[in-house]
């Protein structure tokens, strides 16, 4: 069995500071953790993190943004991979260090932090161009192994997946052009593995405003997933949501696969 958890971290170095991020690795001993908005550069691992991830066998790997302070994600795994890519080779994506993803024998394991469509919907253009080719890559890699992908993936898919649908319809994040890319991936083979566990299940989230406190009265998102490939479907076994940690605006969710 394996168990990969995926957290939007809002700034590794402030989770740190909260110690949520060793409690959760050491409670859950995954075998991979991907990290979104890691908000870091090369050199600025905390000691602390970096001291723990050695002792328990993990390897590092992480994509910088060029923008200080801004994005980036890491993996830790403890199975080395037969490969490493960090971006879609694809130069208006991949300045803002997005995407890793890690090749095995049997599967592509990837991190992914989707771009947010700003307020007033500023980069809506561009987080639907990101869709389409982020949809090719995907294909792409599947001509070797099937994929897991998870991550921020900025995006409540249905009703269920927000506490206030009707007036958040049309606000990033919740816009009918940003679920319908997300529909148009599931129905090219791909599968929302909470969904799949847990297909009625509502008041769920992953993602709560600051404001209004929004966490303490569950008012909020689902936008983090772990997704797969219908490949791999035979192998899933449970989705998890870790709405009992705390440290980011984000909860960690998960994913047990055979």
């Amino acid at each position: 069995m394996k168990k990969f958890i995926s957290w939007n971290v809002n700034g590794l170095r402030a989770v740190m500071s909260k110690g949520s991020l060793v409690q959760l690795l050491e409670s859950e001993k995954p075998d991979a953790l991907c990290l979104q908005e890691t908000k870091m550069q090369e050199g600025q691992l905390p000691g602390e993190l970096a001291a723990v991830l050695d002792g328990a066998g993990y390897h590092t790997y992480w994509n910088y943004a060029e923008k200080k302070g801004y994005s980036g994600t890491a993996i830790f795994t403890k199975e080395e991979p037969l490969s490493v890519r960090y971006g879609m080779g694809i130069g208006e994506h991949d300045r803002e260090g997005r995407i890793i993803a890690l090749e095995y024998p049997d599967y592509w394991l990837l991190t992914e932090y989707v771009p947010n469509s700003k307020d007033e919907l500023q980069r809506l253009a561009y987080r639907c161009a990101w869709e389409d080719d982020f949809l090719a890559y995907l294909k792409e890699l599947e001509k070797t192994h099937p994929v897991v992908f998870c991550g921020d993936l900025n995006v409540a898919h249905e009703e269920i997946d927000i506490k206030n649908p009707k007036t958040n319809r049309g606000h990033a994040g919740f816009t009918d052009e940003e679920r319908e890319k997300f529909s148009i991936l599931l129905s090219n083979g791909f599968i929302d593995t909470w969904r799949y566990f847990n297909p009625d299940k509502a008041d769920v989230y992953s993602w709560w405003s600051y404001r209004f406190h929004a966490r303490e009265n569950n008012a909020g998102w689902r936008i983090d997933y772990f997704v797969v490939s219908e490949a791999l479907k035979p192998r899933l076994m449970d989705a998890m949501i870790y709405t009992d940690v705390y440290g980011s605006d984000h909860c960690p969710v998960g994913l047990l696969m055979e």
